[in-house]
Protein backbone atom coordinates (compact mmCIF):
# COMPACT_ATOMS: atom_id res chain seq x y z
CA UNK A 1 0.00 0.00 0.00
CA UNK A 2 1.65 3.29 -0.81
CA UNK A 3 1.18 6.02 1.91
CA UNK A 4 -1.47 8.73 1.97
CA UNK A 5 -0.27 11.77 4.08
CA UNK A 6 -3.53 12.90 4.84
CA UNK A 7 -3.01 16.64 6.73
CA UNK A 8 -2.64 15.68 10.47
CA UNK A 9 -4.45 19.15 11.57
CA UNK A 10 -8.28 19.68 9.60
CA UNK A 11 -10.02 22.78 11.93
CA UNK A 12 -13.59 21.43 12.69
CA UNK A 13 -15.63 23.72 14.68
CA UNK A 14 -12.97 25.13 16.41
CA UNK A 15 -11.05 22.64 16.95
CA UNK A 16 -7.98 20.86 15.19
CA UNK A 17 -8.57 16.96 14.22
CA UNK A 18 -5.98 14.80 13.88
CA UNK A 19 -3.72 16.58 15.87
CA UNK A 20 -5.06 15.54 19.41
CA UNK A 21 -8.91 14.63 19.08
CA UNK A 22 -8.99 11.04 17.89
CA UNK A 23 -11.64 8.69 18.18
CA UNK A 24 -11.63 6.50 21.62
CA UNK A 25 -9.06 3.13 21.62
CA UNK A 26 -12.26 1.74 23.63
CA UNK A 27 -15.58 1.53 24.63
CA UNK A 28 -17.40 -0.24 26.68
CA UNK A 29 -21.29 -1.63 25.87
CA UNK A 30 -22.48 -3.10 29.45
CA UNK A 31 -19.81 -6.13 29.86
CA UNK A 32 -18.75 -6.44 26.40
CA UNK A 33 -15.05 -4.10 25.51
CA UNK A 34 -15.62 -3.16 21.99
CA UNK A 35 -11.57 -2.08 20.72
CA UNK A 36 -11.09 0.32 19.02
CA UNK A 37 -14.61 2.52 19.66
CA UNK A 38 -15.36 1.68 15.92
CA UNK A 39 -18.64 -0.07 14.71
CA UNK A 40 -19.84 -1.46 11.45
CA UNK A 41 -23.41 -0.53 10.94
CA UNK A 42 -26.21 -3.10 10.20
CA UNK A 43 -26.98 -2.47 6.16
CA UNK A 44 -29.79 -4.55 4.21
CA UNK A 45 -28.27 -7.06 2.09
CA UNK A 46 -24.38 -5.47 2.45
CA UNK A 47 -23.52 -7.25 6.51
CA UNK A 48 -24.09 -10.71 6.04
CA UNK A 49 -21.52 -12.67 7.26
CA UNK A 50 -19.28 -12.46 4.18
CA UNK A 51 -19.05 -9.01 4.51
CA UNK A 52 -18.65 -8.98 8.00
CA UNK A 53 -15.33 -11.25 8.51
CA UNK A 54 -14.35 -9.48 5.52
CA UNK A 55 -14.45 -6.27 7.07
CA UNK A 56 -13.08 -8.32 10.53
CA UNK A 57 -10.14 -9.43 8.36
CA UNK A 58 -8.89 -6.50 7.34
CA UNK A 59 -8.68 -4.87 10.57
CA UNK A 60 -9.80 -1.87 13.12
CA UNK A 61 -13.43 -2.47 13.83
CA UNK A 62 -14.03 -3.04 17.09
CA UNK A 63 -17.99 -4.16 16.66
CA UNK A 64 -19.71 -5.75 13.95
CA UNK A 65 -23.46 -5.97 13.12
CA UNK A 66 -25.79 -8.28 11.40
CA UNK A 67 -28.09 -6.99 8.77
CA UNK A 68 -31.39 -5.77 10.52
CA UNK A 69 -34.01 -9.27 10.87
CA UNK A 70 -37.29 -9.53 11.50
CA UNK A 71 -38.19 -10.32 14.95
CA UNK A 72 -41.39 -12.30 13.95
CA UNK A 73 -39.05 -13.77 11.34
CA UNK A 74 -36.76 -14.85 14.34
CA UNK A 75 -39.71 -16.65 16.16
CA UNK A 76 -41.08 -18.99 12.90
CA UNK A 77 -39.49 -22.04 12.81
CA UNK A 78 -39.47 -21.73 8.65
CA UNK A 79 -38.26 -18.60 8.01
CA UNK A 80 -34.89 -19.34 6.17
CA UNK A 81 -34.06 -15.54 5.68
CA UNK A 82 -33.99 -14.90 9.20
CA UNK A 83 -31.90 -17.96 10.05
CA UNK A 84 -29.50 -16.57 7.47
CA UNK A 85 -29.10 -13.47 8.83
CA UNK A 86 -28.52 -14.50 12.14
CA UNK A 87 -25.67 -17.34 10.73
CA UNK A 88 -21.97 -16.51 12.01
CA UNK A 89 -18.53 -17.57 13.10
CA UNK A 90 -17.02 -17.69 16.28
CA UNK A 91 -14.31 -15.20 14.88
CA UNK A 92 -16.94 -12.81 14.12
CA UNK A 93 -17.12 -11.65 18.22
CA UNK A 94 -17.81 -9.49 19.44
CA UNK A 95 -21.65 -9.07 17.13
CA UNK A 96 -24.49 -7.57 17.84
CA UNK A 97 -27.91 -9.05 16.38
CA UNK A 98 -30.18 -5.86 15.21
CA UNK A 99 -33.76 -6.92 15.60
CA UNK A 100 -36.89 -5.10 14.21
CA UNK A 101 -40.46 -5.20 15.42
CA UNK A 102 -43.37 -3.41 17.11
CA UNK A 103 -44.65 -6.13 19.20
CA UNK A 104 -42.75 -5.71 23.16
CA UNK A 105 -43.63 -9.70 23.83
CA UNK A 106 -42.33 -11.05 20.24
CA UNK A 107 -39.27 -8.86 20.47
CA UNK A 108 -38.62 -10.29 23.95
CA UNK A 109 -38.39 -13.64 22.57
CA UNK A 110 -36.68 -12.81 19.15
CA UNK A 111 -34.13 -11.40 21.49
CA UNK A 112 -34.01 -14.75 24.29
CA UNK A 113 -33.50 -16.61 21.11
CA UNK A 114 -30.80 -14.30 19.61
CA UNK A 115 -29.03 -14.45 23.10
CA UNK A 116 -29.31 -18.36 23.18
CA UNK A 117 -27.59 -17.97 20.00
CA UNK A 118 -24.24 -16.71 21.79
CA UNK A 119 -24.57 -13.63 19.86
CA UNK A 120 -22.44 -10.99 22.64
CA UNK A 121 -25.02 -8.10 22.65
CA UNK A 122 -29.21 -7.34 20.62
CA UNK A 123 -29.67 -4.24 18.84
CA UNK A 124 -33.25 -2.72 18.45
CA UNK A 125 -33.56 -0.96 15.39
CA UNK A 126 -35.35 2.40 15.22
CA UNK A 127 -33.79 4.00 12.01
CA UNK A 128 -34.70 2.02 8.86
CA UNK A 129 -37.17 4.40 6.59
CA UNK A 130 -37.77 2.27 4.12
CA UNK A 131 -42.05 1.86 3.91
CA UNK A 132 -42.47 -1.68 3.73
CA UNK A 133 -40.46 -1.63 6.98
CA UNK A 134 -42.38 1.54 8.69
CA UNK A 135 -45.75 0.58 6.94
CA UNK A 136 -45.85 -2.29 9.93
CA UNK A 137 -44.99 0.01 12.52
CA UNK A 138 -41.03 -0.99 12.41
CA UNK A 139 -37.70 0.71 12.26
CA UNK A 140 -38.16 4.25 12.09
CA UNK A 141 -41.93 4.13 11.89
CA UNK A 142 -41.97 3.85 16.01
CA UNK A 143 -40.24 7.11 16.37
CA UNK A 144 -44.19 8.53 16.00
CA UNK A 145 -45.00 6.08 19.27
CA UNK A 146 -42.90 6.50 22.31
CA UNK A 147 -44.69 4.85 24.45
CA UNK A 148 -44.74 1.73 22.65
CA UNK A 149 -41.07 2.22 22.10
CA UNK A 150 -40.83 2.61 26.36
CA UNK A 151 -42.75 -0.96 25.82
CA UNK A 152 -40.27 -2.22 23.62
CA UNK A 153 -37.64 -1.58 25.94
CA UNK A 154 -38.62 -2.86 29.23
CA UNK A 155 -39.99 -6.31 28.00
CA UNK A 156 -36.96 -6.52 25.84
CA UNK A 157 -34.71 -5.25 29.00
CA UNK A 158 -36.37 -7.97 31.26
CA UNK A 159 -36.20 -10.83 28.66
CA UNK A 160 -32.24 -10.69 28.49
CA UNK A 161 -28.78 -10.17 29.93
CA UNK A 162 -26.75 -9.33 27.37
CA UNK A 163 -26.22 -5.84 26.40
CA UNK A 164 -29.11 -4.35 24.43
CA UNK A 165 -28.72 -1.18 22.76
CA UNK A 166 -30.76 1.20 20.34
CA UNK A 167 -30.21 2.58 16.76
CA UNK A 168 -32.40 5.32 15.75
CA UNK A 169 -33.10 8.35 13.69
CA UNK A 170 -33.07 11.83 15.32
CA UNK A 171 -37.06 11.82 14.43
CA UNK A 172 -40.00 11.61 11.93
CA UNK A 173 -39.45 14.81 10.23
CA UNK A 174 -37.78 18.12 11.30
CA UNK A 175 -41.22 19.05 13.19
CA UNK A 176 -41.12 15.87 15.18
CA UNK A 177 -37.25 15.50 16.96
CA UNK A 178 -37.53 13.00 19.88
CA UNK A 179 -33.87 11.59 19.74
CA UNK A 180 -32.87 13.18 23.03
CA UNK A 181 -36.37 11.83 25.39
CA UNK A 182 -35.42 8.88 23.41
CA UNK A 183 -31.95 8.20 24.70
CA UNK A 184 -33.14 9.30 28.25
CA UNK A 185 -35.66 6.76 28.16
CA UNK A 186 -33.47 4.14 26.74
CA UNK A 187 -30.94 4.77 29.73
CA UNK A 188 -33.83 5.02 32.38
CA UNK A 189 -34.98 1.45 30.96
CA UNK A 190 -31.40 0.06 31.78
CA UNK A 191 -30.38 -0.24 27.75
CA UNK A 192 -26.51 -0.10 28.08
CA UNK A 193 -25.77 2.61 24.45
CA UNK A 194 -27.82 4.83 22.16
CA UNK A 195 -26.65 5.17 18.63
CA UNK A 196 -28.09 7.76 16.52
CA UNK A 197 -28.22 8.12 13.11
CA UNK A 198 -28.51 12.03 12.75
CA UNK A 199 -31.37 12.30 10.20
CA UNK A 200 -35.26 12.64 10.13
CA UNK A 201 -37.04 9.27 8.64
CA UNK A 202 -38.43 12.15 6.21
CA UNK A 203 -34.26 12.67 5.14
CA UNK A 204 -33.93 9.23 4.31
CA UNK A 205 -30.27 9.25 3.31
CA UNK A 206 -30.24 12.26 1.81
CA UNK A 207 -28.95 15.69 2.82
CA UNK A 208 -26.18 16.55 5.91
CA UNK A 209 -26.33 14.77 8.92
CA UNK A 210 -26.72 16.56 12.25
CA UNK A 211 -24.56 16.03 14.31
CA UNK A 212 -25.38 18.71 16.72
CA UNK A 213 -28.02 16.44 17.59
CA UNK A 214 -25.97 13.80 18.76
CA UNK A 215 -23.69 16.45 20.86
CA UNK A 216 -27.58 16.93 22.46
CA UNK A 217 -27.93 13.05 23.17
CA UNK A 218 -24.41 12.92 24.48
CA UNK A 219 -25.10 15.99 27.33
CA UNK A 220 -28.07 14.38 28.06
CA UNK A 221 -27.31 10.59 29.01
CA UNK A 222 -24.37 8.70 31.15
CA UNK A 223 -24.65 5.36 28.50
CA UNK A 224 -22.42 5.26 25.79
CA UNK A 225 -23.59 7.22 22.57
CA UNK A 226 -22.41 6.12 19.12
CA UNK A 227 -22.43 8.62 16.43
CA UNK A 228 -23.39 8.00 12.73
CA UNK A 229 -23.89 9.58 9.63
CA UNK A 230 -21.53 11.53 6.57
CA UNK A 231 -18.36 9.36 8.36
CA UNK A 232 -16.52 9.08 4.72
CA UNK A 233 -12.97 9.77 5.61
CA UNK A 234 -10.48 9.21 8.80
CA UNK A 235 -10.51 12.85 9.16
CA UNK A 236 -14.48 12.90 9.50
CA UNK A 237 -14.02 10.21 12.19
CA UNK A 238 -12.05 12.29 14.65
CA UNK A 239 -14.08 15.35 13.50
CA UNK A 240 -17.12 13.69 15.05
CA UNK A 241 -15.97 12.71 18.28
CA UNK A 242 -14.30 15.79 18.07
CA UNK A 243 -17.15 18.10 18.00
CA UNK A 244 -20.23 15.66 19.65
CA UNK A 245 -18.22 14.21 22.33
CA UNK A 246 -19.58 10.51 21.48
CA UNK A 247 -18.02 7.43 22.02
CA UNK A 248 -17.78 5.53 19.57
CA UNK A 249 -18.32 5.87 15.85
CA UNK A 250 -20.73 3.87 13.60
CA UNK A 251 -19.66 3.69 9.78
CA UNK A 252 -22.17 2.34 7.16
CA UNK A 253 -22.31 3.27 3.60
CA UNK A 254 -18.73 4.02 3.24
CA UNK A 255 -17.70 0.79 4.21
CA UNK A 256 -18.65 -1.35 1.10
CA UNK A 257 -17.17 1.45 -0.98
CA UNK A 258 -13.94 1.67 1.09
CA UNK A 259 -13.61 -1.76 3.21
CA UNK A 260 -10.51 -0.46 4.64
CA UNK A 261 -11.84 2.47 6.36
CA UNK A 262 -11.52 1.15 9.92
CA UNK A 263 -8.05 0.04 9.67
CA UNK A 264 -7.78 3.62 8.42
CA UNK A 265 -9.57 5.51 11.15
CA UNK A 266 -7.15 3.51 13.26
CA UNK A 267 -3.99 4.49 12.03
CA UNK A 268 -5.24 8.24 11.26
CA UNK A 269 -5.95 7.99 15.23
CA UNK A 270 -2.17 7.13 16.27
CA UNK A 271 -0.31 9.54 13.64
CA UNK A 272 -2.58 11.67 11.80
CA UNK A 273 -1.70 9.75 8.77
CA UNK A 274 -3.37 6.50 6.70
CA UNK A 275 -2.41 3.70 4.14
CA UNK A 276 -4.08 4.65 0.62
CA UNK A 277 -4.80 0.98 -1.25
CA UNK A 278 -2.42 0.51 -4.42
CA UNK A 279 -4.49 -1.17 -7.73
CA UNK A 280 -3.11 -4.40 -6.39
CA UNK A 281 -4.39 -4.37 -2.90
CA UNK A 282 -7.38 -3.36 -4.57
CA UNK A 283 -7.53 -7.07 -6.35
CA UNK A 284 -6.20 -8.89 -3.84
CA UNK A 285 -9.53 -7.21 -1.32
CA UNK A 286 -12.09 -8.59 -4.51
CA UNK A 287 -10.91 -11.27 -5.07
CA UNK A 288 -10.56 -12.50 -1.70
CA UNK A 289 -14.00 -11.06 -1.10
CA UNK A 290 -14.99 -13.21 -4.23
CA UNK A 291 -13.59 -16.22 -3.29
CA UNK A 292 -15.32 -15.95 0.44
CA UNK A 293 -18.96 -15.91 -1.09
CA UNK A 294 -18.17 -18.61 -3.35
CA UNK A 295 -16.70 -20.73 -0.45
CA UNK A 296 -20.09 -19.99 1.65
CA UNK A 297 -22.51 -20.87 -0.86
CA UNK A 298 -24.39 -18.35 -0.62
CA UNK A 299 -27.65 -18.85 -2.79
CA UNK A 300 -27.32 -15.05 -4.13
CA UNK A 301 -23.64 -15.00 -4.57
CA UNK A 302 -23.63 -14.00 -8.33
CA UNK A 303 -26.30 -11.41 -6.80
CA UNK A 304 -23.63 -10.03 -4.48
CA UNK A 305 -20.88 -10.03 -6.43
CA UNK A 306 -22.89 -7.67 -9.19
CA UNK A 307 -23.91 -5.78 -6.81
CA UNK A 308 -20.67 -5.12 -4.72
CA UNK A 309 -18.42 -4.87 -8.00
CA UNK A 310 -19.97 -1.20 -8.33
CA UNK A 311 -18.60 -0.33 -5.06
CA UNK A 312 -15.42 -2.24 -5.38
CA UNK A 313 -14.43 -1.02 -8.88
CA UNK A 314 -15.38 2.93 -7.99
CA UNK A 315 -11.97 4.79 -9.17
CA UNK A 316 -10.10 2.24 -10.91
CA UNK A 317 -8.86 3.05 -14.46
CA UNK A 318 -11.08 1.02 -16.76
CA UNK A 319 -13.34 0.36 -14.14
CA UNK A 320 -16.59 0.53 -16.58
CA UNK A 321 -15.38 -2.29 -18.41
CA UNK A 322 -14.92 -4.37 -15.60
CA UNK A 323 -18.33 -3.91 -14.49
CA UNK A 324 -19.72 -4.55 -17.84
CA UNK A 325 -17.81 -8.28 -18.04
CA UNK A 326 -19.10 -8.88 -14.47
CA UNK A 327 -22.95 -8.07 -15.39
CA UNK A 328 -23.04 -10.35 -17.92
CA UNK A 329 -21.06 -12.98 -16.69
CA UNK A 330 -23.93 -15.80 -15.83
CA UNK A 331 -21.90 -17.38 -12.88
CA UNK A 332 -19.62 -16.72 -9.49
CA UNK A 333 -16.34 -18.58 -11.09
CA UNK A 334 -17.15 -16.71 -14.45
CA UNK A 335 -17.30 -13.06 -12.14
CA UNK A 336 -14.00 -13.98 -10.71
CA UNK A 337 -12.76 -14.70 -13.46
CA UNK A 338 -12.86 -11.69 -15.36
CA UNK A 339 -11.84 -9.96 -12.11
CA UNK A 340 -8.61 -12.25 -12.56
CA UNK A 341 -7.86 -11.49 -16.26
CA UNK A 342 -8.77 -7.30 -15.71
CA UNK A 343 -5.91 -7.61 -13.21
CA UNK A 344 -3.57 -9.86 -14.22
CA UNK A 345 -3.35 -7.89 -17.66
CA UNK A 346 -3.46 -4.45 -15.81
CA UNK A 347 -0.52 -5.54 -13.27
CA UNK A 348 1.58 -7.63 -15.98
CA UNK A 349 4.99 -6.18 -15.93
CA UNK A 350 5.84 -3.89 -19.19
CA UNK A 351 8.31 -5.18 -20.99
CA UNK A 352 11.00 -2.81 -22.08
CA UNK A 353 11.95 -3.86 -26.01
CA UNK A 354 15.38 -1.73 -26.56
CA UNK A 355 16.13 -0.87 -30.26
CA UNK A 356 19.53 -0.49 -31.92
Amino acid sequence: MRKFWDNPGTLVAGIVVGAGVSVPDHVMIGNIRIAPATVLAPMAGVTDTVFRRFIRNLGGCGLIMTEFTSADGVLRAKDQKAKRYLHFYEDEHPISAQLFGSDPRVMADAARMVEDLGFDMVDLNLGCPAKKVVKCNGGSGLLRDLPAIGKIFEAVRAAIKIPFTVKFRAGWDDENIVCVELAKMAEDCGLCAVALHARTREQGYSGAARWEWITAIKQAVKIPVIGNGDIRTPADACAIVAQTGCDAVMIGRTAPANPWIFRQIEQYTASGRYEEPAEADRYQMIRTYFQMLIEEELPDAVGKMKQFASWFTHGVPGGAGLRKAIYESKSAPEILARVEEFFEQRLRPVSLVVTI
